[in-house]
């Protein structure tokens, strides 16, 4: 099934900013498997990226049959990077089986998606590894760990979630992130890629714009906020944290989302989506698997902040630098 949408704010932005020139780009949704679709010609310049979504399960092995069929659509669409969520690699019932599950960075789960990027020739945002560390002997821990490849199948970037959810929301449950999962230490430097300058981010950190002006301040063009919201959280917060996100740090926001329900403890919100930085969802997924696809128009960037130059216009005097710049 195809959708399409379109930027709706054409004449409000243009009468705020006369001159600024503003693409009618159309994105696409798209189930696995989809026919064919066209794509227009005038944009094939701008890179195409792909949103993947999906239900992950304890089933290391069939959530990778998913997320390689999503990754090699992604591919064969002409997407040069593909974004996939937090947990890609499995959701777990418990914190006892999340440890039994869990891999180091050089396990075989991620040599089969480091081949996998090698065979589709594109990058991938692994949006949450499970990740046993360099200290898991002592703390008998993980840490939650969003990994960059490149299409050569390379790790270029890893960030390990910071802001770890321990929360109680009436009606989804309790979560305890720190039950087994230690917060990652440091912020990870925009990295370059065929898209743009991407900060990496995972789920909870999106809630403390402090993260999100750090990233933007140190060169970020793309925001990535790979998630596995909730079932009521995510109604209330998931679609309007994003725009905020895109709107304050003018970035572009990607946001792969886990799905469904995973087993019979938990499930997901969905709603995958991609925000352009004058806040207009651009793309976002349907209900079920599948993935979303955005192309990625730096130049209307780049004139958004010179028309709008938020950042020339903060007065840390007043009130502090809110997100300090990466050193």
């Amino acid at each position: 099934m195809l959708g399409f949408i379109t930027r709706p704010p054409h004449q409000l932005l243009s009468l705020l900013c006369p001159g600024l020139r503003i693409p009618r780009l159309s994105v696409h949704c798209v189930r696995p498997r989809p026919r064919a679709m066209a794509i227009s010609s005038s944009s094939w310049e701008l890179p195409l990226v792909a949103v993947c979504q999906v239900t992950s399960t304890p089933d290391k092995q069939q959530n990778f049959k998913t997320c390689a069929e999503l990754v090699r659509e992604a591919a064969r669409l002409g997407a040069c990077l593909a974004f996939l969520p937090e947990a890609f690699d499995f959701i777990a019932r418990d914190p006892a089986e999340t440890l039994h599950l869990s891999e180091p960075l050089g396990g075989n789960l991620l040599g089969e998606y480091t081949q996998l990027a090698r065979e589709c020739g594109l990058w991938l945002s692994l949006g949450g590894f499970h990740e046993r560390g360099q200290d898991w002997e002592q703390t008998q821990k993980i840490y939650n760990c969003h990994v960059l490849l490149n299409s050569k199948g390379s790790v270029v970037a890893t960030y390990r979630k910071t802001h770890l959810c321990d929360v109680e929301i009436p009606g989804q449950g309790p979560m305890c992130e720190s039950n087994s999962t230690m917060p990652g230490p440091s912020l990870e430097s925009p990295v370059d890629t065929p898209a743009g300058k991407i900060g990496l981010a995972i789920c909870y950190d999106m809630r403390f714009p402090e993260l999100s002006l750090a990233l933007a301040q140190a060169g970020a063009e793309i925001l990535t906020y790979p998630s596995a919201f909730g079932s009521v959280t995510g109604p209330a917060h998931w679609e309007v944290l994003l725009r905020a996100r895109a709107i304050e740090t003018q970035c572009y926001v990607v946001a792969a989302a886990q799905c469904g329900r995973h087993h019979e403890k938990r499930a997901s919100y969905g709603h995958s989506m991609v925000v352009d930085p004058w806040g207009t969802v651009v793309a976002r997924c349907s209900e079920g698997p599948g993935l979303c696809l955005a192309r990625i128009d730096l130049n209307y960037l780049r004139q958004l902040r010179q028309h709008l130059p938020v950042f020339q216009h903060r007065r840390p005097d007043l009130y502090g630098n809110l997100g300090h710049p990466l050193s």
